[in-house]
């Protein structure tokens, strides 16, 4: 409800350089997501000099789906176990579970009992990551609500009920442009890869994911950095982003 009050008031009373760094903020939680939790700390696709990390983890607490740590266990589940009971939003079970409704609900047992057998030592001695788990409440509560409120009222005046209910918007808004992926991503689409999974390639989400739903071809070849063939660069703003920063030096054995 406070998303789309939000909405409303970008269109009447916020000040457009609210609306703009809502946008602003809502690409860099999505690539805290997809270029961080995804496929830098999931799928180890390619390696990140510690700047590089420490931005994408402060980019993905702006997202705030749960720490970093708990995004990547669920993920490398969510492939080892795909559209299986063992799958945390198992899509075999519909839209409104795999999109929204796994989180409204207890683990089913097989995702408990499997999420014990995940390897995630190389996450756990990851000192960004330990970081921004220890602190998560503090840290991903001032990066995700607090500072997005407080800039706009403090730089150019904005009121505490504009700043604060469109801050809700890029935050609901963030949220299902990632849930997208497991759900239309996962149901909807073609499949030239592989016709016997479910992941398929969604082109409704991928402007609103980064890139991140040619979902047939991650499920086939989940080490590839770009998570396309090819790249599909013009619409695969992730491996952009990855590019740049290995063309700086900060990204590195990209796979």
């Amino acid at each position: 409800i406070a998303g789309l009050y939000g909405l409303y008031l970008c269109f009447t009373s916020a000040k457009w350089q609210t609306v703009i760094l809502a946008i602003i903020l809502n690409e860099m939680a999505i690539l805290g997501i997809t270029a961080g939790a995804h496929r830098l700390w999931s799928h180890r696709s390619y390696k990140a000099a510690v700047p590089l990390q420490i931005i994408l983890m402060i980019f993905n607490s702006l997202a705030f789906q749960n720490s970093a740590i708990n995004w990547v266990r669920d993920h490398r589940m969510h492939h080892k176990y795909s559209d299986t009971d063992g799958d945390p939003h198992n899509a075999s079970r519909g839209f409104f579970y795999s999109h929204v409704g796994w989180l409204l609900v207890k683990k089913h047992p097989e995702v408990k009992k499997r999420g014990k057998m995940i390897d995630m030592s190389d996450i756990y001695s990851n000192p960004v990551l330990r970081f921004q788990k220890k602190y998560a409440i503090p840290f991903i509560g001032m990066i995700c609500f607090v500072l997005p409120t407080i800039i706009p009222m403090y730089f150019w005046g904005e009121t505490l009920s504009n700043a604060w209910h469109i801050t809700m918007l890029r935050y609901v808004f963030s949220l299902n442009s990632i849930f997208l992926v497991n759900s239309a991503a996962h149901l909807y689409g073609y499949r030239p890869y592989d016709k016997n999974i479910l992941p398929a390639e969604n082109k409704i989400a991928l402007i609103a994911c980064l890139g991140d739903s040619f979902h047939n071809y991650h499920h086939v070849f989940p080490w590839d950095y770009r998570a396309s063939e090819l790249g599909n660069i013009g619409m695969n703003w992730t491996a952009q982003f990855i590019d740049f920063f290995a063309w700086i030096g900060w990204a590195y054995d990209l796979k």
